[in-house]
């Protein structure tokens, strides 16, 4: 038998209750960190860009919720300057152990640190992401529990939450039916008994929130995070301290190899990875400090440098040369009174003046490293350091020396006569990174000979002259080893020498014999050193001054 149709009105008191209660609810969030949408468009491109980064999110979710929120959180809090978390109460019941993971990231002194490295550049933050993975992981699993009460929690207050939905959307469906019965207000019964439903389905929602349900999960969860928070309060510092220490050295290793910081904020995120990652697993990568080390004494001896005038010292002298005036002269600057004395002393030409003698001009024409790689050079010496790992550092000095003067480079690699390998790098071109590392990663290995690179070397120098007239180029042979030439080739060798003006250094690495007096090594070179000590970088320092 079919019911009697009810009227809108008995319908809508029944439902009144409950359709506030949706807005009720305070908005709560995913995100414990604080951000606009320049730092969420910032993470979105870096985890496009960043395979690891991806991997590591996909490994987290297969074993835990709200991964994602959690790695962008510990993102964006090594990435903003001053990263502001949201208050506990503002979070989304789910998000509680997130939360509190970030809040003890923050807080630990080693992430105050680590930010000095991170903020502002989102390469070195989704390291520091990539760095804490395994500290992460752990805190996830500790706070598993602690994690299900709050999702209990959660689904509890989303069961309300839901319930009073369907009761509003079932009491719109009975004022839409309302409207189209010519005024009468009536309802369909089968629409009546679905708002019922929606009531009391709502009802017993209610009935379980009241009897604690939420309330008891939601506790529960606090005493979770609160038994884990001292474990994660100590997996946060060292998650902290491991990320500033991978990211410093990278960076450090980066300035090793000479690649500054404008080219890495230019260069694509995942060929910043795999650089970094061939500087850390390539053949020199233990050297890298002594690279560094390496550069930067030469970079301090070209500041050093007198120009025009890089012979040695030998005593003072007058003149008006402001680029050799000595320290007393230019210490009357300092006092007003003396200022006009020394104006005076300096149109008359009567200043003194660093004298100097020697080699008054630096070469002009390319500067060219012929870096023996025979089997001995992998030899170690004190310290630990190669034959090699010297040579290639110092080579590597000597190419900026070159980019720093406007001078091609060009590296030879050699050992045994039918070995031999070329590597250019003009003046007018980026040097390329790429390039640089197959240069300091190549070894050859076999015997030894001189003629082979030399000969290169003087038709590179050839070349060179014949195109642009250049002549004064700089050759620097580095070899441990010592072999004979023909004299037939000593003669051409002598003859291009006059033609072309260059010089050529010789660099005998753990070897005095090979810098012996009549050695040939001697006999090819105009300026001849040894080094036996090849934790020195210092020991060839001159070679800056004068190349």
């Amino acid at each position: 038998m079919d019911r009697t149709p009810s009227t809108i009105n008995e319908p809508a008191s029944r439902a009144g209750k409950w359709l506030g209660l949706p807005a009720a609810a305070p908005q709560r969030h995913t995100a414990a960190v604080v951000a606009d949408r320049f730092d969420q468009i910032t993470w979105r491109d870096t985890y496009e860009q960043s395979a690891g980064v991806r991997e590591l999110a996909e490994e987290l979710h297969e074993r835990h919720d709200c991964t994602t929120d959690l790695l962008t959180d510990v993102f964006l809090a090594a990435y903003k300057v001053s990263p502001r978390l949201r208050e506990r109460a503002e979070m989304d019941l789910s998000r509680l152990v997130n939360h509190q993971v970030i809040t003890a990231l923050v807080e630990s002194p080693e992430f105050a640190e680590l930010r000095r490295e991170t903020a502002g550049d989102p390469y070195a933050a989704a390291m520091a992401v990539l760095a804490q993975a395994a500290v992460l992981r752990g805190m996830l699993e500790r706070s598993r529990k602690a994690q299900q009460q709050a999702e209990q929690a959660k689904k509890t207050q989303q069961d309300a939450e839901d319930a009073a939905t369907a009761v509003s959307d079932a009491l719109q469906q009975a004022a839409d039916e309302a409207d189209r019965s010519d005024g009468s207000g009536t309802v369909p019964a089968p629409v009546a008994d679905a708002l019922q439903q929606a009531i009391e389905a709502a009802a017993a929602a209610a009935r379980r929130a009241a009897q604690g349900a939420a309330q008891d999960a939601a506790q529960d969860a606090a005493q979770g995070l609160a038994a884990a928070a001292p474990d994660i309060r100590a997996a946060a510092r060292m998650a902290a301290a491991k990320a500033a220490e991978a990211v410093r050295e990278e960076a450090a290793l980066m300035r090793a190899w000479g690649v500054g910081p404008g080219e890495l904020e230019r260069m694509p995120f995942d060929q910043r990875a795999r650089l970094a990652e061939r500087l850390r697993t390539g053949r020199l990568a233990q050297w890298a400090e002594l690279i560094g080390r390496f550069r930067q004494m030469a970079s301090g001896e070209r500041a050093r440098k007198v120009e025009n005038a890089p012979g040695e010292l030998v005593g003072v002298t007058l003149g008006n040369d402001l680029s050799r005036v000595i320290p007393s002269e230019l210490a009357n600057l300092g006092l007003p009174e003396l200022r006009a004395v020394f104006a005076v002393r300096y149109a008359a030409g009567e200043l003194m003046l660093y004298d100097s003698q020697g080699e008054h001009t630096t070469g002009q024409g390319a500067i060219i490293a012929c870096v023996d790689t025979s089997h001995s050079m992998y030899e170690a010496g004190p310290g630990g350091v190669t034959r090699e790992a010297w040579a290639k550092a110092c080579a590597l000095a000597l190419l900026d020396q070159a980019r720093h003067a406007g001078r091609d480079f060009v590296g030879i690699l050699f050992s045994a006569a039918d070995k031999i390998q070329v590597f250019r790098f003009p003046a007018g071109r980026p040097a390329g990174i790429d390039r640089v590392l197959d240069f300091a990663e190549t070894f050859l290995g076999g015997g030894t000979s001189y003629q082979a690179p030399l000969t290169a070397a003087g038709a590179l120098l050839e070349e060179e002259f014949n195109d642009a007239a250049r002549t004064r180029g700089d050759i620097v042979m580095i070899t441990d080893d010592e072999c004979g030439v023909t004299e037939e080739w000593m003669r051409g060798w002598n003859d291009a020498k006059h033609l072309l003006g260059f010089r050529v250094f010789g660099v005998a690495i753990g070897a005095p014999r090979t810098a012996e007096a009549g050695s040939v090594l001697e006999a090819l070179c105009d300026n001849l050193r040894s080094i036996e000590d090849l934790t020195d970088v210092h020991a060839a320092a001159d070679l800056f001054r004068v190349i």
